[in-house]
């Protein structure tokens, strides 16, 4: 058993990962893993050599095994490359229907609203903000403030990129009283993009008008009674939006410092910020229509539900068992009322059984716990 000094835990990668310099995280690795060389070479000697012979015989299966998933990991990229240009076109006929650039020849003739008026509205309005609003993990970011300005988004987009590893979104807006940008964008920088460990996150910086920045609000306090200078006094704070998500949590240069709790609270704001951008990802750009009539809700509940059965599932076999031992423990707590009910007996009459000469019965011997 290695000490704990030799263990390689999820303690010690998120340390390792916490670093910004690339080339000190790639030392720290190869540090590490020369460190678990060793183990594995202490444990190889450890064997009998029979066993060392089956062992190292595994470890070329297990080479073999290696090389076969990084050709799955080349084949799924280029597959995955192929089809985002497949989708390509049927993307950017949605951009087209929902922004009003073109018309779907069924809905070309002139309609009217209730109240009798023509119906001059173009493409969906708001049919991202509608979308995002459907999906739970979004909901929670958008707050009432955001929906106004959500409502000018046209699209959103994403896109790997090589150097360094990860993906990039783009939301792209309509000219809108709060802000000057036409594109916000968020990019993920993957320390390994097969398995999702995050090593930074950056956003773009968004202009707000004047007035009109929605990850602050202004708050008016009255000055106090007798108090020399009349005007309000104003005071600035951050707010929860949406639009917090264009400026993520960084990790400090010197990380060191950080204590435990801030440190914790910084994975859970990454974490969380991930979440976001690979829902955005993952879930509304390609299934953006279903999000916005709300069918993909049910199907993202229909797998939570079986989620949930799963663990009643495991908790019904958990109090089955807990019921089956309360059995046999009533069982034996019977046996055992019926031996001393007999003892009793016994002895009431005499041992009047064996005297017949019949075999008497033993009690029963107790369960090994």
């Amino acid at each position: 058993m290695s000490n704990e000094k030799d263990t390689f835990n999820v303690a010690d990668l998120s340390s390792v990962l916490n670093e910004e310099n690339r080339a000190d995280l790639v030392n720290a690795l190869k540090s590490k893993i020369q460190s678990l060389a060793g183990q594995h070479s202490d444990i190889l000697e450890s064997l009998s050599p029979n066993v060392r012979k089956r062992v190292e015989f595994l470890r070329e299966i297990q080479g073999q095994h290696d090389e076969l998933e990084a050709k799955f990991f080349e084949e799924r990229a280029a597959l995955e490359a192929k089809y985002q240009k497949l989708y390509q076109p049927l993307y950017t006929k949605r951009y087209d229907i929902v922004n009003g650039v073109t018309e779907v020849e069924e809905a070309a003739v002139n309609e009217t609203t209730p109240d009798g008026g023509d119906d001059e509205e173009k493409g969906v309005p708001a049919f991202w903000l509608t979308a995002m609003k459907n999906n739970e993990v979004l909901a929670e970011e958008i707050s009432e403030r955001d929906e106004g300005a959500l409502k000018f988004l046209k699209d959103i987009k994403w896109s790997r990129i090589e150097n360094p590893k990860g993906f990039k979104l783009e939301f792209f807006f309509d000219t809108n009283p709060y802000f000057t940008n036409t594109v916000l964008t968020k990019t993920y920088h993957m320390i390994d993009e097969d398995e999702p460990i995050l090593e930074k996150a950056i956003g773009t910086e968004i202009q707000w008008h004047p007035g009109k920045c929605l990850t602050q609000k202004i708050l008016k306090k009255k000055p106090k009674k007798g108090s020399k200078n009349a005007k309000p006094i104003t005071k600035t704070e951050n707010c929860e939006s949406f639009f917090n998500f264009f400026n993520p949590p960084q990790v400090p240069e010197d990380d060191e410092d950080i204590e435990e709790d801030a440190a914790e609270e910084l994975q859970n704001q990454m974490e969380q910020d991930y979440d976001i951008g690979s829902t955005i990802r993952d879930k509304i750009i390609p299934h953006a229509v279903s999000w916005f009539t709300g069918e993909a809700i049910q199907g993202d509940e229909f797998g939570e539900l079986e989620e949930d059965e799963d663990d009643e599932d495991i908790e019904e076999e958990d109090d089955d068992e807990e019921d089956d031992e309360e059995d046999e423990d009533d069982e034996d707590d019977e046996e055992e009322n019926k031996t001393k009910k007999r003892s009793s007996a016994s002895k009431k009459s005499g041992r009047a059984q064996l005297g017949e000469g019949q075999q008497g019965e033993r009690p029963p011997e107790c369960k090994q716990q």
